[in-house]
């Protein structure tokens, strides 16, 4: 059964689930327009995950700040007072730590220099052997390519400037 419409019914009737559509109509082609660019229901699952997690993780962000500014109103008397113990033993710590840490990594970077140049092969040697030889192909070429056209470069320099 076909449906017929008035001029003014046509404008205002609904084009959602209708059978006949009118192609020319604007809101048809923009509702077409809109269905085509819609998100799947994965989609639309995936954005209300992250919204979700994105507000959890948000509340406990906030609740964190909240925390460690409550912390720190309520020890900053503790810490104060005490201050004169605490200082020295994070300089004695720090200064500890920053020594071994400069030691280890000054026997680590021996051993493997030790081992590199003993020909044993160590972590990374064939990275550096192969930075090696690009190197010294690059200069090489850089080197050949002065030697072949230095000459030239010269020569327009005299030429540009006869007097000089």
């Amino acid at each position: 059964m076909a449906e017929t419409f008035s001029n003014d019914d046509a404008y205002y009737r609904p084009i959602y689930g209708s059978t006949t559509t009118d192609n020319n109509s604007p809101i048809a082609s923009l509702l077409r327009l809109l269905r085509s660019h819609s998100p799947t229901s994965t989609q639309l699952f995936g954005f209300l995950a992250l919204f979700v997690s994105s507000g959890i993780l948000l509340f406990l962000l906030g609740a964190t700040v909240i925390a460690t500014a409550l912390g720190l109103i309520a020890f900053l008397p503790l810490i104060v007072i005490s201050s004169p113990i605490w200082i020295p033993v994070f300089v004695v710590v720090g200064g500890f730590l920053t020594v071994v840490g400069s030691l280890l990594g000054t026997v680590a970077l021996v051993s493997w220099t030790y081992r590199y140049f003993r020909g044993m092969h160590p972590v990374g040697s064939d990275q550096m052997d192969y930075a090696r030889s690009r190197i010294y192909d690059t200069a090489s070429h850089v080197k050949d390519y002065a030697r072949e056209y230095g000459g030239y470069f010269h020569g327009r320099a005299k030429d540009a400037a006869p007097g000089a």
